[in-house]
């Protein structure tokens, strides 16, 4: 796994990116299954920033934002606006964008039109047509998945993306490779350091989730991380008069008491759009737990929302869900629920899902009120490849940083991820953020003097 098929001295076909200084955008040719070149391949597009200090430049260093679905050469298109001038420095940063995702092609494509399967469905029905329509939009999704990308369907999960890492190292021509992976970035750099050992110079694994759990664990683990979020923004606005839905100093009774509303009557968003019903709403807080920079538009649109406006709600709803001005999305939900469901074998029935549903009320009451499965993998085909087990044995040390208020991947989530890695070290920052890199100036210290020096935080370190 990981040969490319480019030949030729510049197997990337480098081209200059506008008129950014340093900066180039290309391509690289990875084959569908390395073990049957007749499938085909997929043409990778990747974006580097160059070392601003070539005499002092150390190598690569491989970047992923996450996702998965998330197409990362952005990140090294636009690095500048990423990390610190240490790691512009000294490193090459190069972004790509894996199998399946953004502008690499054949790119994952399932569906057209978001509003028809994403937010229309009651998370707490109360008729049996209403309980089918859920289980109707979910299994339509899948099988459109499953139908349009059936030529690539097993092959875009995270083992496949962690040789095309080592496809890239070969094509670059460096023994040893540099990664920083945020989020799902974190179970795919631990992928590669599992396979691929010998090549790991260093890796940053940042907002980690825990590889040992199973989708139902890590679910339930993610969900009370956003319950503990939320909780912690209504308290916060509970104690601030100045928070546009302060309540009287009852933001958490005044958020419940919404969430109902919104149950039984839906308010409108935009003319021609899904209406602003509980699981919009709870999508677009989902959204704003992800950073505390966003708790102002979350406020504003809650208050919003007490007077029959969902116009705030439904803004946020539409950012996590990527879409664009003109209505169109990229593909990276899509996408998201490909890979991850490629990548888990556990395919549970309508009814052993809807069974699971009082287990995630019962650790987020405010986040996870619905009453039914999600059935996120119910209808895909069985995984033929599902992600191997995590130990980055032989790799080396590798930094795992883990944030004390992270919504998505929780600090024990990231305390899991440590402990799975043979050499895994874990920094804790002080944040109520998903991610932990630029928090504060200990955080670019600690991983900045680790991916140049190769010195490793002493262990229990907090920023």
């Amino acid at each position: 796994p990981g040969t490319s098929s480019n030949s030729g001295d510049d197997p990337f076909d480098w081209q200059d990116f506008g008129e950014t200084p340093g900066v180039q955008t290309g391509h690289l040719t990875v084959p569908v299954d390395p073990e049957d070149p007749s499938k085909g391949t997929f043409d990778l597009f990747v974006g580097r920033h160059l070392a601003s200090k070539p005499a002092e430049r150390i190598g690569t260093l491989l970047v992923n934002p996450g996702g998965p679905g998330f197409g990362g050469s952005d990140y090294g298109i636009y690095a500048e606006q990423v990390y610190s001038q240490d790691l512009l420095d000294h490193f090459d940063i190069l972004g790509w964008d894996p199998r399946g995702t953004g502008l690499s092609e054949p790119a994952i494509d399932c569906i057209d039109d978001y509003d028809q399967f994403f937010g229309p469905a009651d998370i707490t029905p109360d008729t049996p047509e209403e309980r089918q329509q859920a289980i109707d939009l979910a299994k339509e999704f899948e099988d459109d998945c499953a139908t349009k990308n059936a030529d690539i369907l097993q092959y875009v999960g995270t083992n496949y993306s962690a040789g095309d890492m080592d496809a890239i190292r070969q094509a670059l021509g460096e023994d040893k490779i540099s990664y920083f992976g945020f989020s799902y970035g974190s179970e795919l750099g631990a992928t590669w350091a599992t396979l691929f050992p010998d090549t790991v110079r260093a890796a940053v694994l940042d907002g980690a989730a825990d590889p040992n759990a199973d989708m139902l664990e890590s679910g339930l683990q993610q969900t009370a991380g956003f319950e503990k979020s939320i909780d912690t923004f209504l308290a916060a606005c509970s104690d601030d008069a100045a928070c546009p839905f302060h309540s009287d100093g009852d933001a958490e009774g005044a958020f419940d008491a919404l969430m109902l509303q919104l149950d039984e009557h839906p308010i409108e968003g935009a003319p021609g759009r899904i209406p602003v019903n509980r699981g919009v709403a709870l999508g677009a807080v989902a959204q704003a737990m992800y950073s505390e920079t966003l708790w102002p538009a979350l406020e504003q649109a809650l208050a919003d929302a007490r007077t029959g406006d969902g116009a705030g709600l439904l803004a946020l709803f539409d950012q996590y869900y990527q879409r664009r001005d003109d209505g169109t999305y990229d593909n990276s939900l899509e996408a998201f629920q490909t890979i991850s469901c490629m990548d888990d074998p556990a395919r549970p029935t309508v009814e052993e899902d809807d069974a699971d549903a009082p287990k995630y009320t019962a650790v987020a009451p405010r986040f996870a009120p619905g009453t039914t499965g999600a059935y996120f993998c119910t209808f895909f085909p069985p995984a033929e490849h599902p992600r191997v087990a995590i130990t980055g044995t032989g790799a080396g040390p590798i930094l795992v940083v883990g944030t004390t208020g992270d919504p998505a991947t929780p600090l024990q989530s990231s305390q899991n991820m440590a402990d799975a890695l043979e050499g895994g070290v874990l920094l804790t920052v002080t944040a109520d953020q998903h991610t932990g890199y630029g928090v504060n100036q200990c955080s670019f210290d600690q991983i900045d003097g680790y991916l140049v020096d190769l010195t490793v935080p002493a262990p229990g370190t907090v920023c």
